[in-house]
């Protein structure tokens, strides 16, 4: 359980590449990830139910990521599921028919993630999974709270004239 927490607070995007099978725990961590790409024939499970295990652990990810009544089924049968219905309900970002067409998705995402500010990348997807269980209500209250930081940063600054300039932007993650 303490890898999950890991990467939600590792404070940089996590991107996962699944070009095999990810079940049980390895499912798990698919699924704290925070973008995922996968090839084709990869496959997504939670087989425990078939040897009379209950995937507990795994469990506080799942629910997180896919609907309510997709993680029940999934671990109440054990099937597997492919990339396409992943993608179908939400998890995988992109699906690869090849190898090649994987490895491409993969250095694309991360390419563009590297452009980023490092800075507003933190401060957003901290707040994005600090809010997540909150009420509307609490979740507008609270983001308020890095608003501020986020709009007087030297990267946000450096993002609004780069834009005006119709230039990419330096970003120095401050």
């Amino acid at each position: 359980g303490q890898l999950f927490t890991v990467l939600r607070d590792l404070g940089k995007p996590v991107v996962a590449r699944g070009d095999g099978h990810a079940r049980a725990g390895g499912f798990g961590r698919a699924c704290a990830c925070d973008i995922l790409v996968a090839i084709d024939s990869a496959t997504f499970g939670t087989p425990e139910i078939n040897v009379g295990v209950w995937p507990m652990m795994i469990s506080a990810v799942l629910a997180r990521n896919l609907p309510r009544k997709l993680v029940l089924e999934m671990m109440l049968l054990g099937d597997r599921w492919t990339a396409g219905q992943m993608k179908e309900a939400g998890l995988v970002s992109r699906v690869a028919s090849s190898v090649g067409e994987l490895d491409a998705l993969t250095a694309d995402v991360a390419g563009r993630l590297a452009k980023k500010s490092p800075a507003i990348m933190r401060l957003g997807r901290d707040a994005f999974y600090r809010m997540e269980d909150m009420s509307l209500d609490e979740a507008l209250a609270f983001l308020h709270s890095p608003l501020p930081l986020v709009t007087l940063s030297e990267d946000t600054r450096e993002g609004i004239r780069a834009f005006f300039a119709k230039r990419e932007p330096a970003f120095k993650g401050r």
